[in-house]
């Protein structure tokens, strides 16, 4: 009877110690439409200026709902909509560039995790579009960083183009918002540029990107702090 007793002490153990394991956290998905960098011919026009898209992603491990993310990058205002199913329609302003990304969730867990980040335009009436706007990378906005030896600090972004047709990058920094400097054009093929700094001064820097056709795009204003 002891020995009874004992095995079923270690089974309450056992399960114990099992049901202190974490839920197992989502898996990130990978986009599959609207491409990306394309222009997107697919939506179902809603009115003049709006058309029904619908977005579509891999399904993911670990996953009971989606969260999609759309944003208009010429306004920054976002859209987004959850659901089980890996895709999603929204409607959304024609001829505009927006970004798109996904998040995958599970209700047992705390965790998340989010898929890239897409660029697309949604087709309008135009025949030619201007770049995207950069993506601004580093250094963060917001963000303290380390001059170097030079006292210079590296600015880097990211450009692309549905008729991959840009032809260069305008820097603009200073230390007042929006900055009004431009401190440097760099080719198609380049997107970084150093610039000079002092120790304890915010800096706020753009990128405006030219195609070919004269059209441009203003990437936004990032702020970061020297240390």
């Amino acid at each position: 009877m002891k020995r009874i007793f004992q095995s079923l002490g270690l089974l309450v153990i056992l399960w114990s110690c099992g049901s202190d394991d974490p839920p197992p956290a989502p898996g990130g998905t990978n986009l599959v439409f609207p491409d990306q960098n394309s222009e997107c011919t697919t939506g179902i026009s809603v009115n003049e200026t709006l058309s029904q898209v619908t977005f579509q992603w891999q399904t993911s491990a670990n996953t009971d709902s989606y969260t999609l993310s759309v944003v208009n990058l010429e306004t920054n205002i976002p859209q987004t909509i959850s659901t089980a199913a890996n895709s999603a329609s929204l409607s959304i302003v024609k001829g505009a560039p927006y970004s798109w990304s996904v998040t995958s969730l599970n209700s047992k867990s705390d965790q998340v995790a989010t898929s890239e980040t897409w660029l697309f335009y949604n087709a309008g009436s135009q025949t030619t579009y201007a770049p995207f706007p950069a993506q601004l990378v580093s250094p963060v906005s917001g963000s303290t960083v380390q001059k170097n030896i030079d006292n210079e600090v590296m600015l880097v972004w990211l450009g692309a183009d549905v008729e991959n047709d840009i032809t260069g990058f305008e820097v603009f920094f200073s230390t007042s918002n929006p900055p009004t400097t431009s401190v440097g054009t760099t080719a198609a093929n380049t997107m970084e540029l150093s610039v000079g700094v002092e120790s304890g001064m915010i800096y706020y820097w753009k990128v405006i990107t030219t195609d070919a056709e004269g059209n441009n795009s203003d990437s936004g204003v990032f702020e970061f702090r020297v240390f």
